[in-house]
């Protein structure tokens, strides 16, 4: 099963972290590896500016508001701080799990 059954944020950080850490806990949960490294990656394009978040609202929901952060390049790191920290937990625990 390779589903996020259960992920959660509790940490201290500025309200961007914040709110991305509890935005990607919510739209992540039910998702499987494979949704989560896709909507992982299109966050990341989208709050450096390099994708424009109308065009994907669908799969963005609610992270559409982070598009913003692209005109402020010091706050990019506080939006995804919490997205690496999964995406590494994901490809650690892919590297870990026994071979089918």
């Amino acid at each position: 099963n390779d589903v996020v059954q259960n992920i959660s944020f509790e940490g201290a950080g500025c309200a961007i972290s914040k709110a991305s850490a509890s935005l990607m806990s919510e739209l992540l949960t039910g998702k499987t590896r494979d949704e989560a490294e896709k909507i992982f990656l299109l966050f990341q394009h989208v709050v450096k500016g390099e994708l424009n978040a109308a065009e994907h609202m669908d799969e963005l929901g609610k992270l559409a508001v982070f598009a913003g952060v692209a005109e402020f390049p010091t706050r990019v790191k506080c939006a995804t701080l919490a997205w690496h920290t999964m995406h590494s937990i994901l490809n650690d625990s892919k590297k870990s799990a026994p071979a089918v």
